[in-house]
């Protein structure tokens, strides 16, 4: 063969292999990118309770809006949630780790909590599935029946939290400074436990999502003494029960949070075209009358928000004055 000839044959037989060797993700965009990938999702806390409820529905339903991919649910607990939010922060950016986690980590971020690896403002932001109050919930076997008889007791209850820095946990901790309740913080209560903790008689209350304790509380082992947020009108809410005014400044705080729950996010830098599949996917997932149906037969309601919608709100959530800070570090030093 002609040594032209032989450098054609080389050349072409080089550029077939190198078009042979383009893998199907590179050449990919946008929903199809996804064809054959396994995305992780993250929840940051233990199996059970609400946050892993959500995070499995959203899983179980954006797979289904996103045609041949692959969602594997990996609980990472640890820290109020900041173990697995640092670890999503920290992923590739590829669009194949997402995750939930609370909104106790806007207090977090305020304060410049130490352990907090992430900027909440500069993830990308898929949705949100829900808005929820919060309740101070109270064993039904306990005597106390109003927030004013809690407010008076002589010696501190036991009230339960998850970790410290998780929303229920910062929100409690806060509330109790600030308003000197006879409360004592017992942490490590993640899922259901506060629950089974209340059953057994060792906890007296807890501060927590209404809809993640509904059910127990209409079973008849709680009852809620108070609201923070949302329109019910079955509780009295706890801006109109006290008068202190750094109180009510952090009351306010706390009910912005309840607007934003549920969230589903993943690491800053996704590209546009895959987080926009993954946007579309949530939404699909949020709409499907299926995974409603579950939502509903689990007491769990759905006010979703998407995309840069729900970064504006994590934006306006952070923008909080001076003053307000000071006060949020000051309620949140343990007395």
């Amino acid at each position: 063969m002609p040594r032209f000839a032989q450098r054609l044959h080389a050349a072409i037989g080089f550029l077939t292999a190198t078009i042979a060797g383009v893998s199907p993700s590179s050449a990919q965009t946008g929903a199809d990118f996804f064809k054959g990938q396994t995305v992780t999702y993250i929840v940051a806390t233990a199996p059970g309770g609400g946050y892993d409820l959500y995070g499995r529905l959203v899983a179980e339903y954006m797979q289904r809006h996103l045609p041949g991919s692959t969602f594997v649910v990996k609980n990472l607990p640890g820290a109020g949630h900041l173990v697995g939010t640092n670890t999503i922060y920290a992923a590739k950016p590829d669009g194949l780790t997402i995750g939930t986690f609370n909104t106790g980590l806007i207090y977090n971020q305020l304060i410049g909590l130490d352990g907090v690896k992430f900027d909440l403002t500069k993830m990308s932001w898929i949705g949100k599935a829900s808005s929820e109050p919060r309740v101070f919930v109270i064993a039904q076997q306990s005597s106390i029946k109003t927030f004013e008889e809690l407010r008076a007791q002589k010696q501190p209850v036991n009230f339960a939290t998850a970790g410290i820095g998780s929303a229920a946990y910062v929100e409690t901790l806060m509330l109790t400074n600030a308003l000197k309740l006879p409360v004592k913080i017992q942490t490590g209560y993640s899922g259901n436990d506060d629950q089974l903790a209340m059953r057994r008689g060792e906890i007296v209350g807890t501060v927590s999502s209404r809809y993640t304790i509904e059910q127990f509380m209409k079973d008849g082992f709680a009852r809620y003494i108070t609201q923070i947020g949302g329109n019910e009108k079955d509780y009295p809410q706890l801006r109109d029960l006290v008068k202190e005014k750094d109180a009510l400044a952090l009351i306010k705080l706390i009910e912005t949070q309840s607007d934003i729950q549920r969230l589903t996010a993943g690491p800053p830098g996704i590209p546009p075209d895959r987080l926009n599949a993954l946007r579309t996917a949530f939404r699909k997932a949020m709409e499907d009358p299926k995974l409603q149906q579950k939502a509903i037969r689990a007491g769990r309601p759905l006010d979703p928000a998407y995309g840069d919608d729900v970064l504006a709100m994590i934006k306006s959530a952070l923008d909080q004055p001076p003053a307000t800070v000071t006060m949020l570090k000051q309620a949140l030093e343990t007395k």
